[in-house]
């Protein structure tokens, strides 16, 4: 039956039921008037208080516990001085040059070195921001904790609308404590910040069968690293499958089209050897002569092993239930490829984009293994969770959080106050060579070099006793080391204290 429209008097208050107001034009407002832009305004406002509402707060509380314990993680890590790799001064120095408004050249890998020549990962533009309101390497730190926050709170609203609120919430909280993140957080920051939640956000919209998301935020992968391509690829494909929809195709193809051009085209231009500098890390040529000898090579090493094992006893087995598990293969199968044996364990930020696809696969298993006629795979789909969370508690004391269980982790480096008395002495924009461990402590007022490239002779050269930068013999005399790596230059000390040693050229 059709009925009168009368939202127009009954949401107004003042309006008058009984007719048009005296004066009123009886066939509405006039053109220009305005009505149709505030109506609009109104209705957007109101889908938006609608989606906020529609929000299960448990979710998103989830997802801000999670980014606090791993803020409360960092922030210890870099009081104490810990630089695991060079990658957060690298990536420091990165976001000093976008928040400058200027292209991402990074000393720390050369003189003149372009960051978009070595990986392809422009989306980090977005660092720009917060890092001009807090230009710090630990604002990168605080970004990424950020970010792994989302996708936590994402896993979890996909995990409470799909298999309910207690089982939801249990699948938010092993996915936050996975070791996929915590060695993410443990390796400071990378550029797969920004992958994590993306994968996140994808695959819930999958899994809600949303297609223009799914495609949206799996199509932003490929700015984010080039390898990311063949992720988007596998995405587009189990997207086409799932919701049989051609998007899907186009998806795959977006990765493929993106993962040849950065690779064969945007890097090679951007490197200063004119070259993609990984091309070497897989020998493509010998796996085709030998497919056998390839494919043994796939699944040996006890690396591997673990990192498998890992995945299975995360994802509470069920994942495997989910054709949203395929995803994460071409991760998988690059890593294991690889003759870089560093890249097959579970160490480092390797598995962080994992993370969100395995977890939401096994949320999309268990819902899959209820929906069975059959009683006993029905039965199945209770342990998934149960082992998933079991799994995360029985190795939480082997991971990298382990350490917030001892006081001492809350204590600053001894050495603190003498490294920033030491870094106080040198003057900003002054050139600094340095090892790896206060790179990102310079990087924000200083121009960084790396003490293991060939660079120009800096204002400043430290030698840290403590930095493992230096291998197994530190030069005892930083004086007489910088003048002999920079010969004909004149150095002289400044200071020494508490294993530094900081030294001035003398112009």
């Amino acid at each position: 039956m059709h009925t009168p429209d009368v939202g127009a008097t009954s949401g107004d208050p003042g309006a008058d039921p009984a007719g048009p107001a005296r004066g009123a034009d009886p066939a509405g407002p006039s053109p220009g008037s305005g009505t149709g832009a505030e109506d609009r305004l109104r209705s957007m406002r109101s889908r938006t208080s609608a989606a906020l509402r529609r929000q299960p707060p448990a979710a998103w509380l989830t997802g801000l516990a999670a980014a606090a314990l791993y803020t409360v993680f960092s922030v210890t890590q870099w009081h104490q001085l810990g630089s695991p790799s060079w990658d957060l001064g690298i990536f420091t120095q990165l976001a000093k040059a976008y928040a400058g408004l200027g292209a991402p050249i990074v000393p720390i890998k050369g003189e003149g070195f372009n960051l978009l020549g070595d990986h392809f990962h422009p989306l980090l533009v977005l660092l720009a921001p917060a890092y001009a309101l807090a230009p710090s390497g630990l604002t990168l730190l605080i970004v990424q904790n950020l970010l792994f926050g989302l996708s936590v709170a994402v896993v979890a609203r996909a995990g409470l609308r799909l298999i309910g609120p207690v089982a939801g919430i249990a699948v938010g909280i092993a996915y936050a404590l996975s070791w996929g993140l915590q060695s993410a957080v443990a390796a400071q920051f990378h550029e797969i910040a920004f992958a994590v939640p993306l994968l996140a956000l994808s695959l819930e919209a999958v899994l809600m069968r949303r297609v223009l998301p799914a495609v949206v935020w799996g199509g932003l992968l490929v700015l984010v690293k080039e390898d990311l391509g063949l992720t988007v690829m596998a995405l587009g494909l189990v997207l086409a499958w799932r919701l049989r929809t051609v998007a899907g195709l186009w998806l795959a193809a977006w990765g493929a089209l993106w993962l040849i051009v950065s690779v064969r085209v945007i890097l090679p231009a951007l490197n200063a050897a004119g070259q993609y500098d990984y091309s070497d890390r897989i020998d493509v040529g010998a796996m085709l002569g030998d497919p056998a000898g390839a494919v043994v090579g796939l699944v040996s090493g006890a690396a591997k092993y673990r990192t498998l094992l890992l995945l299975l006893l995360a994802g509470g087995l069920v994942f495997l239930r989910s054709p949203l598990g395929l995803v994460l293969l071409p991760t998988l199968l690059w890593r294991f490829a690889s003759s870089e044996e560093w890249y097959w364990g579970p160490d480092w930020h390797y598995s962080a984009v994992l993370m969100p696809v395995l977890f939401l696969a096994l949320v999309d298993g268990v819902r899959l293994l209820r929906q069975s006629p059959r009683a006993w795979i029905r039965t199945a789909a209770l342990v998934g969770v149960p082992t998933a969370v079991a799994a995360c508690l029985l190795l939480l004391p082997t991971q990298k959080f382990a350490v917030l269980a001892d006081p001492a982790t809350y204590r600053p480096s001894e050495r603190w106050d003498a490294a920033h008395r030491m870094m106080d002495l040198i003057p900003a924009g002054s050139t600094v060579e340095s090892g790896v461990v206060l790179m990102a402590y310079l990087a924000p007022e200083t121009r960084v070099y790396w003490l293991g490239n060939t660079n120009p002779a800096p204002d400043y050269l430290i030698v840290d006793a403590d930095d493992w930068s230096w291998g197994a013999i530190q030069p005892g005399d930083a004086e007489a080391h910088a003048e002999q790596h920079y010969p004909g230059t004149d150095y002289t000390l400044v200071f020494s204290e508490a294993g530094y040693q900081l030294v001035r050229l003398e112009r």
